[in-house]
């Protein structure tokens, strides 16, 4: 124990940037930046993870000739831009939520969601919950530390830059977890199409009938229908949006090796 903390204090500047970076990503990836987690336990699961990445990384001191802030900035920002990835494509299932919300008659109703503290659809929790218990079974939080480790192997402290193409990449990814949401929700938008559809000609053949009075019951009953057979392959869609995560985790580390 005592060597640890010997080299702790031999690596000091080292190992507060390696916090630094691991700090940014449980600032904002889904399940470290969780309100249900403890601020506690997620400072001292940080703190343990930096001890041994410091421990078990080899860094120039060179590099440290930099100007500390500058290089904590640049840390922060490689942690940060990692947890954003994950957080943006856990996001296209409130995508997903809302689209499916508003097409069977949810659209004006929301919930609070406790780990964020802000309102979302309810189909958009639903979908979150379900989704987080499934990233817990297939260990996903896993591979998010997994490409914390890598990331020094790509990113080397104080290696980082930030600029137009980084700036790209990441509206890309914004605009890959909307394409995404609106996909997991195709089931549920045409099946709602053809209920408007075939509501539209029972409008026009029966004028008697009030489909309005008709038409938001069945929509929101015939959704619910579809969301629960939907259930079964909603584990396989979810596997593909996180392999999706991972997959641009790392062409964001591999766009600095081809630079």
């Amino acid at each position: 124990m005592l060597n640890i903390f010997e080299l702790l204090f031999d690596k000091n500047e080292i190992f507060l940037l390696v916090l630094v970076r691991t700090s940014g990503i449980f600032v904002v990836s889904p399940f470290f930046s969780s309100q249900n987690v403890p601020n506690t336990l997620k400072a001292g699961f940080s703190f343990i993870l930096s001890i041994l990445l410091t421990l078990s990384l080899d860094i120039e001191v060179e590099i440290l000739r930099t100007t500390f802030a500058i290089l904590i900035i640049k840390e922060l920002m490689v942690g940060l831009i990692i947890g954003f990835i994950s957080y943006a494509f856990f996001s296209t299932f409130y995508v997903t939520g809302q689209i499916v919300d508003m097409k069977i008659g949810f659209g004006m109703v929301n919930v609070i969601d406790p780990q964020h503290r802000v309102q979302v659809p309810v189909m958009g929790n639903f979908y979150y919950i379900l989704a987080f218990l499934l990233l817990l079974t297939i260990n996903g939080h896993h591979a998010i530390i997994n490409g914390l480790i890598d990331s020094y192997k790509f990113i080397p402290i104080g290696k980082f830059t930030f600029n137009l193409d980084t700036g790209f990449f990441l509206i890309d990814i914004l605009s890959k977890s909307f394409i995404t949401g609106f996909k997991l929700s195709a089931p549920v938008v045409v099946t709602i199409f053809l209920t408007d559809l075939l509501l539209g000609i029972l409008a026009r053949t029966i004028p008697q009938m009030n489909v309005f009075v008709v038409g938001l019951p069945l929509k929101i009953l015939i959704g619910l229908i579809v969301i629960g057979l939907s259930i079964p392959i909603f584990y396989s869609l979810t596997t593909g949006v996180f392999n999706n995560t991972i997959e641009e985790i790392y062409n964001f580390l591999n766009s600095f090796v081809k630079g």
